[in-house]
């Protein structure tokens, strides 16, 4: 079974490995000598001779050993492995051994006029989710388009244990593995912000134990954060779906994001939605 690793030192070595394993000489201008590869990707002495740093040196950053690393080094590494700025502001966090300074304290309980507000957005699904994609709170609309959540338990009620785990969710959506990839992307920047944090430790034993699919994907330690994009439903009720979603951080809480989904004006079927507008209850 494949858990957390124990240490950010653990998840830093891990990491650079798996960015070092993803690249060719090719695409870092490297010329390909054709001889047989042991293992993919580029070797450790090609990396630490574009990033201008001893083999002996980056050996001990892949072993966990990252006190006192400049960040001229890190930024040197994230330059030769052709980073994104979530895998550069990733490998900071995880280098600094340290929880992100911008995510805030924890607040799992979602202000009154938030909810006032999910309420207000009644023609569209909206949600919000805390760390680690637990769900907060959502209007009669995402009950209506991804289904009704008060039915579950508390803590069955996190967007990437539904989708692993959820034989419904997954017949919900056709372009699953696209979604299961975008969802362990985003609790592994999850697992750089809070390293070592129980409640993330436990959701990744619990999806390794029963999920081969996360098993994979955790094992990539690819990282990723949407905040806006499409996905498409194959809904019992209102047929194929096409949805937009955005996605916002709080001001006033980073830990908690909204996210809200619509129909674009060029899909197939516009007023789809319309089919699942909860009707009002009449006394």
């Amino acid at each position: 079974m494949i858990v957390m690793e124990n240490r950010s030192g653990g998840e830093l070595g891990a990491f650079l490995r798996s960015r070092r394993a993803r690249l060719a000489p090719g695409d870092v201008g490297l010329p390909d000598t054709g001889r047989h590869r042991r293992v993919p990707g580029l070797r450790r002495e090609e990396l630490a001779g574009l990033a201008g740093v001893s083999v002996a040196y980056l050996t001990r950053l892949e072993q966990g050993h990252s006190r006192n690393v400049s960040s001229e080094v890190l930024d040197a590494l994230a330059r030769a492995l052709r980073l994104t700025e979530n895998e550069h502001a990733h490998l900071r966090r995880l280098a600094r051994n340290r929880r992100n300074p911008d995510a805030g304290p924890s607040t799992p309980q979602v202000r009154e006029p938030l909810r006032r507000l999910l309420l207000a957005m009644d023609t569209v699904p909206a949600y919000i989710t805390g760390r680690f994609l637990d769900l907060l709170a959502w209007n009669p609309m995402a009950a209506a388009v991804f289904g009704d959540w008060d039915e579950l338990p508390p803590h069955e009620r996190n967007i990437a244990r539904l989708v692993f785990l959820s034989p419904g969710h997954r017949r919900l959506f056709p372009d699953w593995d696209a979604l299961a990839a975008d969802m362990v992307g985003a609790l592994r920047l999850d697992a750089g912000c809070f390293p070592g944090h129980p409640r993330l430790a436990e959701l990744v034993a619990e999806l390794s134990a029963e999920s081969a699919e996360f098993r994979a994907l955790w094992a990539r330690h690819d990282v990723k954060e949407k905040s806006h994009g499409t996905r498409r439903l194959r809904h019992p009720v209102a047929g194929d779906l096409l949805l937009a979603f955005e996605s916002f951080r709080l001001a006033d809480d980073a830990d908690q994001c909204l996210s809200t989904f619509h129909i674009p004006p060029d899909a197939p079927n516009p007023d789809a939605l319309r089919l699942l507008t909860p009707r009002p209850t009449t006394v």
